[in-house]
């Protein structure tokens, strides 16, 4: 034979006691039939078992002052693992009355039942295998595959409403010991399994029946969200039209405005080029005129001055013509002093004519030099209205510039409209694609809603039907179990009742037996008094010594009388007691009459 390894064989034990305790739990709370509390003996085995279970195969930590072997570490892990978790740990850890981590772990299991997540927490945790090997063993349960079937076998706990006070409870000091007596089966147990298989049954069609109406109030509250859920999105969606649509409005309205305000600007512009062509031709013609009576004056200016100047140059021969005449004159004067005097008179006019020359050249030198002014300053005319031209041309190509911008703007500012306009075109379509799409779905969920609230209308009927059969049956067994119980006390009183009347019948046939007895014994000791009728009762004072054995009466030894023959006797031969016809009761006899009174009962006896 092979030896079984222990520690598997403890597994399996407390897999089976895990087992029996979790369906003995919902067998017991079914059949129970409300709110489990903390008194109830198979929820706290169930806690006793839960507890074995999550010990085996739990790592020591030594610490400074003692050895630490608790389950409360591996339990804290659930928070971290499962966040929904963290409320059980919290509200453990704020419990006033609780010291020692087993009794944190304790009041942890508690609320995880009354939670109905036990099996969805120690699920997080057995997954998670290496954290757990922090705190188990390699061999331990909760690493092996037995504490998977237990986390299984949990899961039907979630049909069992409990409700546990965890804050007077003294949780750190309980011991833990399970109650293998539970577990064994009995005589009555089994007499009582069909009846507890039809209370089973029916609170299994009631479970069933609570949990379709769950699920159907779920789906329902499902489907109101959904709606609510799809009314809202349908409301964004008409407000998000209404902005799109006013959005565009003011698009348009914009644009209207930048074409009215291009408008305006081209026209400005048109107007301003068309005033500065105007001007710019007004000035070139009045520099044209002014040009053209410039280089009449310049041309007129030249004329004279080479008139003057051939005059001067005439002056000038005519001068060295006088001058060398001079000198022919001066030469010849000797011989023409006779002519002296019309020379002088022609020198006079020559005079003259030479100073009006001079004043004709002054005239002619100030006309130049106002001419040269004029020229000076209608060159500098003529170079600012060069700088305007320059300006005005400068002005033109910005202007031109601008126009070519502003039209170029335009052109952008009208195809990104183009482009706007059809994008809010594509998106208006695709929303109101949407919208219709939606439309649908609403149409498709109101008739779907429809159905549904016709079929949970119909469900509530039937509902209410099953309800109304299930109180009748309810009634029913309610009146079945009234009357079975009725039953069994009236089975029992019966019983009762044959046991007493058995017994008074065997008590009556002793008491017949035991009265004809007594009415022999009676006769006998009417018979022996009859014969004893002649004795004398002895005083105290006159006995010294005992009739029988002759003993001296002292204290240790003391005097009784023989209610019979009026003797006295010592104890030990007055020890008898037997039923006299002056007394019914028995009374002291000696031996002598006692043996005597035997013999005439055993002699009157068939």
């Amino acid at each position: 034979m092979a030896t079984k390894d222990p520690t598997a064989v403890e597994r399996a034990n407390l897999l089976n006691m895990a087992k029996l305790s979790i369906k003995g739990l919902i067998e017991s709370a079914l059949s129970f039939g409300r709110t489990l509390d903390s008194d109830y003996p198979p929820l706290q085995q169930f806690f006793v078992v839960m507890e074995h279970c999550l010990k085996h195969g739990l790592k020591v930590r030594k610490s400074f002052l003692s050895y630490n072997k608790t389950i409360w570490g591996p339990l804290e892990l659930v928070e971290k693992l499962y966040p929904e978790a963290e409320e059980i740990g919290a509200s453990v850890r704020d419990l006033p009355g609780l010291k020692t981590p087993l009794g944190r772990a304790r009041a942890w299991l508690r609320l995880a039942l009354m939670q109905k997540k036990m099996a969805d927490y120690l699920r997080c945790l057995i997954i998670q295998r290496d954290l757990l090997s922090e705190f188990y063993e390699y061999h331990a349960l909760m690493m092996e595959e037995e504490g998977t079937v237990i986390v299984g076998l949990l899961v039907g706990l979630n049909v069992i409403d409990a409700n546990l006070c965890v804050k007077g409870e003294d949780l750190d000091s309980q011991v833990g010991v399970i109650d293998f007596s539970m577990y064994l089966k009995n005589e009555d147990d089994i007499g009582n399994k069909e009846r507890n298989v039809q209370i089973a049954a029916i609170l299994d069609q009631k479970n069933y029946v609570e949990e379709l109406n769950r699920q159907l109030n779920s789906t329902v509250s499902c489907l109101h969200s959904r709606v609510d859920s799809l009314e809202k999105s349908n409301t964004k969606l008409i407000e998000e039209l209404a902005i799109a649509k006013n959005n565009i409005i003011k698009l348009q309205e914009e644009n209207h405005q930048l074409r009215s305000e291009n408008k305006l600007i081209l026209m400005k512009t048109q107007q301003h080029l068309e005033v500065t062509k105007v001007d710019v031709e007004t000035e070139l013609q009045t520099y044209k005129h002014s040009r053209q009576g410039l280089d009449e004056m310049y041309n007129e200016a030249r004329k004279q001055l080479r008139d003057e100047s051939q005059l001067r140059q005439d002056v000038e021969n005519e001068l060295a013509v006088q001058v060398s005449m001079k000198h022919e004159i001066e030469l010849a004067m000797k011989l023409l002093e006779k002519d002296i005097h019309e020379k002088q008179d022609t020198l006079i006019g020559l005079r003259q004519q030479l100073e009006e020359v001079k004043a004709i050249n002054i005239e002619m030198y100030q006309k130049m030099q106002g001419s040269e002014d004029s020229l000076q300053e209608k060159n500098e005319i003529i170079a600012r209205l060069e700088e305007k031209t320059n300006k005005i041309t400068v002005a033109m190509r910005q202007l031109e510039q601008r126009l070519q911008q502003a039209e170029k703007a335009q052109l952008e500012a009208e195809e990104e409209d183009k482009k706007y306009l059809q994008e809010c075109q594509s998106k208006s379509d695709s929303l109101q694609k949407q919208i219709s799409q939606k439309e649908k779905q609403l149409a498709q969920l109101e008739t779907d809603l429809k159905i549904e609230k016709e079929w949970r209308q119909t469900l509530q009927e039937d509902l209410q039907k099953e309800k109304d059969s299930l109180s009748h049956l309810r009634n029913e067994t309610q009146q079945i179990i009234s009357l079975k119980k009725e039953f069994l006390n009236l089975q029992d009183e019966n019983q009762q009742l044959k046991k007493i009347y058995h017994e008074k019948e065997q008590a009556l046939q002793e008491l017949g037996n035991k009265l004809s007895e007594s009415k022999l014994k009676i006769e006998d000791i009417k018979e022996a008094n009859k014969a004893l009728q002649g004795l004398v009762w002895l005083k105290d004072k006159e006995a010294t010594h005992c009739k029988l054995c002759e003993k001296e009466f002292s204290l240790s030894k003391r005097k009784h009388h023989c209610r019979n023959c009026g003797e006295i006797f010592c104890n030990a031969c007055s020890d008898n007691e037997l039923p006299l016809p002056s007394s019914p009761k028995p009374v002291r006899v000696c031996d002598s009459c006692h043996a005597l009174l035997i013999q005439r009962c055993s002699s009157n006896l068939p």
